[in-house]
């Protein structure tokens, strides 16, 4: 019979050593879900053997199955490596050698889709109330959707019209525009924060989470005003942590399927998702003729080749190059005239 619980035992101590070392490292919980699945997919692939039992043949081989008869994308191989060298190196203690009998998955250059001015103008009259705050922070701030979910009442700043984003992709914190078209709509939304929040502690809650221990630190800081959300949930909830009732901010599934309502609505034909608004914040700022470093640092690129794609969108089509076609007609024209 405890034979038969020791599997379980395992897998309960090895998610328990995960969670510690992600806590360690600051990393999202939404990061330690996706290496957990990754590690319970791996275990389970190798029947249910316990990692510590295997190595870098067993990474091999299951990233190489991915790849080849799963045929997953580049992206996905690449988030389950990373999940398994996190498991060996700072959970288990080992290092794994260079894995060279990984099959990649072939990473296909994309050009993201962008939206015309027109097309976010449609879109966004498609929605109303805190949905279309929201949206129009993704399209006029460049915000990642988890950075404008984030966003606290402390992070606004209406006299020098900026957001400060804390703790964005990488750890890093950086400074973006607030546009003057938001600025009405952000007071109304904190006025009615300022009102949810009142009643929330006389109900005796209103306690938001606070990033990397800082609750330990500043015991009462959970309750004050700056630290709440700006686009808080309808609901309360427990938190999975430690089971403490705190409202924390909208699902980002909310703000999701509202965009892609919005598109329906809009009757546009491309896909769009809520980084399509910040792929077409970058876009309208370069072909404005906005620097593209400053546009690097708006969005938070630690490296400008990565903005760089955006020029590509713009140099592309009949937008960069006049089509032989064209030249032909008007020469045609000429030669008549």
């Amino acid at each position: 019979m405890d034979s038969e619980k020791s599997p379980d035992k395992k897998e309960k101590r090895l998610v328990e050593r995960l969670h510690e070392a992600i806590r360690v490292r600051n990393y999202s919980r939404r990061t330690e879900q996706s290496y957990w699945y990754w590690i319970r997919y791996f275990i389970h692939f190798h029947g249910k053997r316990h990692p510590a039992e295997m190595g870098a043949p067993e990474v091999t081989a299951f990233l190489s199955w991915l790849a080849a008869e799963r045929d997953v994308a580049a992206a996905t191989q690449n988030q389950a490596l990373s999940a398994l060298l996190f498991l060996y190196k700072h959970v288990l203690g080992q290092d794994l050698p260079w894995l060279q009998g990984v099959v990649h998955a072939k990473r296909p250059v994309r050009i993201p889709t962008v939206l015309t001015e027109s097309e976010v103008a449609r879109l966004l009259g498609c929605m109303e109330g805190s949905l279309k705050l929201m949206a129009g922070l993704l399209y006029g701030s460049g915000l990642r959707q988890i950075e404008c979910l984030s966003l606290r009442v402390k992070d606004l700043d209406f006299a020098y019209r900026q957001i400060t984003v804390r703790d964005g992709k990488g750890g890093k914190d950086r400074v973006t525009m607030l546009p003057d078209n938001l600025a009405p709509g952000l007071r109304e939304q904190l006025g009615k924060v300022r009102v949810l929040h009142r009643r929330d502690v006389a109900e005796g809650y209103g306690e938001v989470s606070l990033p990397h221990a800082l609750s330990r630190k500043y015991p009462r800081a959970g309750l004050e005003w700056g630290w709440q959300f700006v686009f808080p949930s309808a609901y309360r909830s427990a938190d999975p942590e430690n089971g403490v009732i705190r409202r924390h901010h909208v699902y980002p599934d909310t703000l999701g399927r509202a965009i892609k309502r919005a598109a329906r609505e809009a009757r546009i034909i491309k896909p769009v998702s809520s980084h399509t608004l910040r792929h077409s914040f970058a876009t309208h700022l370069l072909d404005r003729g906005q620097d593209i470093r400053t546009v690097q640092e708006l969005l938070g690129h630690s490296d400008v080749s990565t903005t760089m794609i955006y020029t590509h969108v713009l140099n592309r089509g009949g937008r960069g190059v006049a089509s032989p076609l064209d030249r032909l007609a008007q020469g045609g024209s000429n030669a008549s005239s």
